[in-house]
Order: C-alpha cells, then sequence, then structure tokens
C-alpha cells in the first residue's frame, strides 16, 4: 500500500513536534520546572494544613497570605540580577547559572529552616521563615525564565515552556497532596507529628536538588557573553549605580517600543477572563452541593490532567502557527469555554457536567497560558534585561489573580452564579480588540524579525 505525500507530511511535522520535546536544553528546562513549582505550596496549603493540625488561630492562618507577596514584587530585585554576578559562582558557572544555583542553595536552606520550626510554638517565626522561602522560590522563578529565554532558539519556546509549565504542576502537587501523604505516612511510622511534619519539609528540601542538578548540567545561554561584556565596561562602577541603571535601561527599552503601553494592557488583560473565573471556582462547586472528595477529585485530578495535555497541546500550537493566530487559538478558546460553568450554574450539581466543565476550561486555560508565554518570552530579546522585564510581565500579568479579582465575591453574590461567569467570559474580549489593533499595527510580525 502506497502512504499518500500528506499523509507522509503530517507524521514528519508530528514527529519533528514531537522530538523537540527531548531536546537535552529543554529536558533541562523540564527539571527546573519542577524545582521552580515544588516551593509554591509549602508556603500556602501544605503550610496551612500544618499550622491547623498545631492549632494556630485561623485568623492568624489567613495572615500568612501575605507570605506570597515576593512572587508579586519580585520585578523589585530582578534588576540585581540583570546588573549583577555572583561571586565565584557566576565565573565557574556563567552569569545565569551562577545567580541560579545560588537561589536553589538559599532555597532549600530556607525550606530546612522552615522544617525545625514549630508553628504552636511561634507563628512569627514561621512566618519569618515562609518569607525567606518564597523570597528565595521567587527569585529561583527570575532565573528560570530568563535561563529558558536565552537558552532556547525560537522553534523551542514553546515545547520549553509546555514542558516548564507541566513539570511546575507536578511539582506543585508533590509539594501539595505529595506532602500530605508523606506526613501521613510518617505518623504510621510512629512519627510524632511535629517530627512528622518536619521529616516531610526535610524532605521537599532535598528535592531542590533535581533542580541544582539541571543548573549543574545545563549549559550556559550564548546571549550571556553580550552581558558579560557589558558587565566588564562597568566593572568599577557603584554596584548600586549599576543596578539602578539597569532598571531605568530596562524600563526605558519598554517603553521606547511603539505601542508600548497598548502592548502592556495587552499582557495585563489576555488572561483576565481565566483568571476571574478560576478565582471563585472552589467556593461555587461547593455551593451547588458537590462534597470535598468529589471537588479533589475533580479539580486536583481530570483538571490536573487536562492541564498538563493542554500545556503540551499549546506546545503544539505555538509551533505549528504563527504567534498572531496561535494568541487568537488561545484567547478565543479559554474566553469561550468559561461559559462552561454558567451552563454548570444552570443545571445545577450534576458530577458528568462537572467533569465536562473542569475539563475544557482547564485545557484551554492551559493552551493560553502556554502561547501567552511564548509572547512574553518574544518580548524579551535584550539578554541585558531579560530577567527585569519578564519578571514586569509576569507581574502585571498576575493583576487579574491578585487586584482585578478582589471584588469577584460581590460580584457573584449579586449576579449569582450563572451570570457571573458570563461576566468573566465578557472581561476577555478587550483583549480581543487589542490583540486586532496590534496585529493590523504589525506589532507582531516586529517581534518575528
Amino acid at each position: 500500500m502506497t502512504v499518500a505525500p500528506d499523509t507522509t507530511v503530517a507524521r514528519a511535522n508530528f514527529t519533528d513536534a514531537l522530538a523537540v520535546y527531548f531536546k537535552p536544553r529543554v529536558l533541562i528546562i523540564l527539571l527546573l520546572g519542577f524545582s521552580g513549582g515544588l516551593p509554591l505550596i509549602l508556603t500556602g496549603g501544605t503550610l496551612q494544613a500544618w499550622m491547623s493540625e498545631s492549632g494556630v488561630d485561623i485568623r492568624t492562618i489567613g495572615l500568612f497570605a501575605a507570605v506570597g507577596f515576593p512572587y508579586t514584587l519580585k520585578f523589585l530585585w530582578a534588576p540585581f540580577v540583570d546588573a549583577l554576578d555572583v561571586p565565584v559562582l557566576s565565573s565557574l558557572l556563567g552569569r545565569r547559572r551562577g545567580w541560579l544555583l545560588l537561589s536553589q542553595l538559599v532555597l532549600m536552606a530556607a525550606i530546612v529552616l522552615l522544617a525545625f520550626c514549630d508553628p504552636a510554638l511561634s507563628p512569627w517565626i514561621i512566618a519569618a521563615a515562609a518569607l525567606l522561602v518564597s523570597t528565595a522560590s521567587a527569585t529561583q522563578d527570575i532565573l528560570i525564565d530568563a535561563f529558558r529565554v536565552e537558552t532556547l532558539r525560537e522553534e523551542e519556546q514553546a515545547a520549553g515552556m509546555a514542558s516548564y509549565v507541566a513539570a511546575y504542576r507536578v511539582g506543585a502537587l508533590v509539594s501539595g497532596a505529595g506532602a500530605l501523604f508523606l506526613v501521613t505516612g510518617f505518623l504510621a511510622l510512629g512519627f510524632s507529628n511535629h517530627a512528622a511534619w518536619t521529616a516531610c519539609y526535610l524532605a521537599m528540601a532535598l528535592l531542590i536538588l533535581v533542580g541544582v542538578a539541571a543548573t549543574l548540567l545545563g549549559v550556559e545561554p550564548e546571549k550571556s557573553a553580550v552581558a558579560a561584556a557589558e558587565h566588564a565596561s562597568h566593572a568599577n562602577e557603584d554596584p548600586l549605580k549599576r543596578t539602578f541603571d539597569a532598571a531605568i535601561a530596562s524600563l526605558y527599552d519598554f517603553l521606547s517600543r511603539d505601542m508600548a503601553f497598548v502592548m502592556l494592557a495587552f499582557v495585563v488583560l489576555f488572561k483576565l477572563a481565566d483568571a476571574l473565573a478560576f478565582s471563585l471556582a472552589t467556593p461555587f462547586i461547593l455551593d451547588l452541593g458537590f462534597s470535598r472528595t468529589e471537588l479533589a477529585t475533580i479539580m486536583k485530578g481530570v483538571g490536573f490532567a487536562a492541564t498538563l495535555l493542554g500545556g503540551f497541546a499549546g506546545g503544539f500550537i505555538a509551533r505549528a502557527y504563527s504567534l498572531t493566530t496561535s494568541l487568537w487559538i488561545g484567547a478565543i478558546l479559554q474566553t469561550v469555554t468559561i461559559l462552561a460553568f454558567s451552563l454548570q450554574a444552570v443545571i445545577g450539581k450534576d458530577l458528568a457536567m462537572l467533569t465536562f466543565a473542569i475539563t475544557v476550561a482547564s485545557f484551554t486555560g492551559a493552551i493560553g497560558t502556554v502561547v501567552f508565554v511564548a509572547y512574553q518570552s518574544a518580548l524579551c530579546s535584550n539578554p541585558l534585561h531579560t530577567a527585569t522585564q519578564f519578571a514586569l510581565l509576569t507581574a502585571l500579568d498576575s493583576l487579574g489573580r491578585t487586584v482585578f479579582s478582589l471584588g469577584s465575591g460581590y460580584m457573584a453574590a449579586a449576579t449569582g452564579w450563572a451570570f457571573f461567569f458570563v461576566i468573566c467570559a465578557m472581561a476577555g474580549i478587550p483583549s480581543f480588540f487589542l490583540l486586532a489593533w496590534l496585529q493590523r499595527r504589525g506589532h507582531f510580525a516586529k517581534l518575528a524579525t
């Protein structure tokens, strides 16, 4: 039997698209993604569980949301990463990997410190340790983003981001549900409650070695040579002045571009609808009468799997189509599928419908995330400012879930669940207009050159 030419081409294209995920550079990003996602839940849900079991007042536990601020404010110290080198480590490993290894070593030490704290004795000491963990983790995120953008070739960016997102979520799952299972196992072995939690956090600290191994096995980006020459020319300047100059130069590089403010507004609004919808997903599901077990099974099980598959689908889309087309696909899909939650609200408690709604929303949301980060990466092409600019973009991107979602509860209470999710979907429409405007003005074509 003769294979049709178009079938042969399709198979070749699929093979090429799949092969990129197994390139050494992409696999390094995969390992770094696990290290990036691991600390997030250790200062969030897992820490809350430990404090609850230790008898800490719920009002105090609620205040611990503040330990996550470094993830939003990381752009403030990202210029140090761009402007300065780490003594010894930068000369041994290179500019990016030197900083990356330092952040990972500090992160491991901070998690160990957190492990030996006792929430029952002093919640505020554990708060300081948790803040140190989140600061080191946010710094690692800065470095991983910069390393990923600079080390991957253009045709590898989407696959690298898809791998990073998948591994990041696996890392978060390990430090979330995995940590709780680990504590249960230690308790079954006869550990006291405090000893079990200490052992759990020590095990989590050891898992950061996955990221350390990736840093040591990786290769310093070729673009670091440009920055190294720039640093050498300013070696005698005051470090603080160099950092301040780097921050100003980074902002100027952004704001001097054509349609800069439209571009930044698009960054803020692209994931807004998705962020608003998922900000109240848990109380929405519980309010319909679903049990905590059903919630965990669907959201953390089926939703997790759909997110992983959606991330890889986003990688294939970004590789197969132009950046503009990929953004349109991601924007439309992630917005329209929010309406599945409105349908769920009308139908009420129906497990099959919930499974469908969570699956399609998680799948398309992940597609949107991957293609959007591919766009953000394309904006950060200057190796002198990669870390600062990407940290700024992610800070703007996070406004949807950290600022604009603050009033979502009031809106849901006033409108009801069905219309609330319609409003969430409508919040995605302004990004469509900005996307069309940027496309018409040739913004995306300039990024491709």
